[in-house]
């Protein structure tokens, strides 16, 4: 009972906006793609679910977020524009990254014997307009993209 309050006011406080602008001004964000990334992780964390990894490497590319769901393993990408004249975030998602992803997610699963669980890929994308964001995070939005 005592960990459920604790977690309840740790996430009350942590995820509270005023405190997260003091922290990223306290200790800026290294370029715009880490800001996005804890843009992203408040955001899941927000929603109850469990980071286990972040920035994940593995021999065929890297995982920005790795989390729990419930059950479910969610291998997230994460995509941060400034502007739209390149496109919007979610439209950078193709299908090379998605091998990419698929293919470290596949070692990570192996590596980590969660061949059994239940695995999922979302892909969180956030425009940027001025000092104001928006957040799009799709659910399932890609499967395992293997090219063997």
């Amino acid at each position: 009972m005592v960990p459920q309050i604790v977690r309840k006011y740790f996430f009350t406080i942590y995820l509270n906006p005023v405190f997260c602008n003091f922290l990223d001004n306290r200790h800026p964000p290294k370029n715009f793609g880490d800001r996005g990334e804890r843009i992203a992780e408040r955001h899941l964390l927000r929603l109850g679910y469990y980071i286990v990894a972040r920035n994940h490497r593995g021999r065929h590319g890297e995982i920005d977020l790795i989390a729990v769901d419930k059950k479910t393993v969610v291998f997230v990408e994460v995509k941060a524009r400034a502007s739209n004249v390149a496109g919007y975030a979610a439209e950078a998602v193709d299908d090379a990254k998605e091998i990419k992803i698929s293919k470290t997610a596949a070692e990570y699963v192996r590596y980590r014997g969660l061949d059994e669980s239940r695995k999922r890929f979302d892909v969180i994308a956030i425009d940027f307009e001025g000092k104001s964001w928006k957040l799009r995070h799709f659910q399932s939005a890609f499967e395992f993209a293997l090219d063997d």
